[in-house]
């Protein structure tokens, strides 16, 4: 990933949805699982994690729909209310912090390969990934493949993470 890219605009169909990423992000995961294939549509999902703060948004406010996700948690999908596009998510582990961006809704999608393919043990038998491509069967630990400078922003977020709330 090239960090003179940066910002990289992206946005959803009609346009009236847009967003800048100001600078890398975290990390580019293309999820294999089934739940992100029965969501997209698609045989994976690719999305880049960047800091909420880090993500400016350039026109109409996206629609925040709550949906089921596989860990029972939920996610909240960032939606055009008009296109219906998705352009990014938050999670429940990180929740409203973190942004995880839908590469395909980006200017420049070409810009943001994926730095992790996860979940490969549910992947399309006939996607086949390049031999040099990071997979993991499952998740992965963030301490192995994330860079320092990835980490070290992670760590700033999960200090400033409110705390969960009790019950």
């Amino acid at each position: 990933m090239d960090p003179t890219v940066f910002p990289l605009e992206g946005g959803c169909d009609c346009r009236r949805v847009r967003y800048r990423m100001s600078s890398a992000p975290l990390f580019v995961h293309c999820c294999h699982c089934r739940w992100c294939q029965r969501e997209s549509g698609a045989s994976f999902a690719l999305n880049a994690m960047i800091e909420s703060d880090r993500l400016a948004s350039l026109g109409e406010a996206p629609e925040i729909v709550d949906t089921p996700s596989a860990s029972g948690q939920g996610q909240q999908i960032a939606r055009c209310a008009h296109c219906r596009i998705a352009v990014w998510s938050h999670y429940a582990g990180s929740g409203p912090l973190v942004s995880f961006v839908r590469v395909g809704t980006l200017d420049q999608p070409d810009q943001l390969p994926p730095d992790i393919h996860i979940f490969t043990a549910s992947k399309q038998p006939w996607v086949q990934l390049p031999p040099e491509a990071v997979a993991m069967p499952e998740y992965y630990d963030a301490r192995q493949h994330w860079s320092p400078e990835s980490l070290a922003r992670g760590a700033l977020l999960r200090a400033n993470r409110p705390p969960a709330p009790a019950g």
